[in-house]
């Protein structure tokens, strides 16, 4: 994975093309992404960083902000939860697809080379570029199907 450096003097350009400062509370929210695991809301985001930095004025609309532009450069990448909305992960990770529980909101992340390739067959098939993927399976976690019994 990128170092947190590379990943910081790349946002740096980034904000400098979209012609934005770089800030402080801007440097938080890709830091909160590079150092933790996991997917966040953007409100997960913005009640973590109030509360790890008391002193830093954020506000919730720099996060949206914030994560919109990191998405539209790949820097993160998002599920959507459609009426619920997006969670957050950096997004230079390795490749990988997700299971996201309906109950409990819980994503397993796996990688599977056979659908992988699969994909690539079909793209093939009818004669499709494909230039990125995303697949989400839907469902209950082993936890969750346990209390629906």
């Amino acid at each position: 994975m990128i170092t947190y450096p590379l990943l910081l003097e790349k946002f740096k350009t980034l904000l400098k093309e979209n012609a934005l400062k770089f800030t402080k509370q801007r440097e938080l929210i890709l830091k909160f992404l590079y150092d933790n695991e996991g997917h966040f809301t953007p409100e997960d985001i913005y009640m973590l960083l109030k509360k790890k930095y008391p002193d830093i004025n954020i506000g919730i609309a720099t996060v949206y902000r914030t994560l919109a532009l990191l998405e539209e450069s790949g820097i993160a990448s998002s599920i959507s939860f459609g009426a619920q909305g997006k969670k957050y992960e950096l997004g230079l990770k390795k490749h990988h697809d997700h299971l996201i529980c309906t109950q409990c909101g819980k994503i397993i992340e796996f990688f599977d080379e056979v659908i992988e390739e699969r994909q690539e067959e079909i793209a093939k098939k009818f004669n499709f570029l494909m230039t990125d993927h995303a697949m989400k399976i839907v469902g209950l976690c082993e936890e969750c199907q346990k209390t629906d019994i």
